[in-house]
């Protein structure tokens, strides 16, 4: 046979067995590549959405200065003193199945939010990763970490206060409204006044360890050089004070949250 001439299917035996496994062997998605695909889709669409929000001069007067965090700061107070006055009936109130289902829903998911990014992500990030990596890392979960807190915490928070006497209340249940104020408040506080100082100073800090060459090291802290560069060094103490505020709002923050899950400990009794 010439070499030119084409080979015919129906002479070869084993091309149609090739063909037939050929179509069984082609990639197809499944709903899990095709879910992903969409949700990539919807989620890129928001953030391209938030980012025309973010470029705009509403978002700078909302987050790059403080009378509107005063202004939010001032209705959370108003909101909580005004579940705090007197119901209008006393003594024990019938709730509703849903009002149940939005305290449970909410405070569950604030005490797995605040286990999750305090002892599992941050700790096993930081000794996996370089701390600039790291560092990126954290300027995008912090705010979102705050805010779903503070959101969680005010929700937990409203439920309660609504089904509660707090004024005419014993010790046990105003000791929870205090605490879960107090929760809520510590919350807002980190997510409206120190977040974004925190994160100006994490970026400022990575911008000048990235000239100086430092900064990734995996599960430390080593300047190198900039140890003795008096700029930097009051950079980073700067950082250091904000991080620590941060860090012990947040353990005072899960205090709290434990404190109530051990007085709904001794409410439920699903055992």
């Amino acid at each position: 046979m010439c070499l030119s001439q084409k080979v015919q299917p129906h002479l070869v035996p084993e091309f149609k067995h090739v063909q037939t496994n050929y179509k069984k062997n082609v990639w197809k998605e499944d709903a899990l590549a095709i879910s992903t695909k969409y949700t990539k889709i919807v989620l890129f669409g928001i953030a391209n959405l938030l980012e025309t929000f973010q470029n705009s001069p509403c978002y700078k007067i909302l987050f790059h200065t403080t009378q509107p965090a005063h202004f939010i700061t001032a209705i959370s107070v108003i909101a909580i003193a005004t579940l705090l006055l007197p119901k209008s009936t006393d003594g024990p109130k019938d709730v509703s199945t849903l009002w149940t289902l939005i305290y449970l829903g909410s405070f569950s998911m604030h005490l797995g939010a605040q286990i999750w990014m305090t002892f599992i992500s941050g700790l096993s990030l930081y000794f996996s990763i370089p701390r600039h990596t790291f560092g990126c890392i954290q300027k995008v979960l912090f705010p979102k970490y705050f805010l779903l807190n503070a959101v969680l915490s005010f929700i937990t928070l409203s439920v309660f206060l609504k089904t509660h006497s707090v004024l005419n209340a014993n010790v046990e249940t105003t000791t929870q409204a205090i605490s879960m104020t107090l929760c809520f408040m510590i919350e807002l506080v980190i997510r409206l006044y120190f977040t974004s100082p925190l994160l100006e100073l994490i970026s400022g800090k990575n911008e000048i360890e990235r000239k100086a060459g430092v900064g990734m090291e995996i599960g430390k802290f080593n300047p190198g050089s900039l140890s003795e560069n008096a700029d930097y060094m009051e950079l980073h103490k700067s950082f250091r004070k904000i991080h620590m505020t941060i860090a012990i709002g947040n353990v005072i923050t899960m205090g709290c949250t434990m404190l109530h899950l051990y007085y709904l400990s001794q409410k439920l009794t699903l055992l």
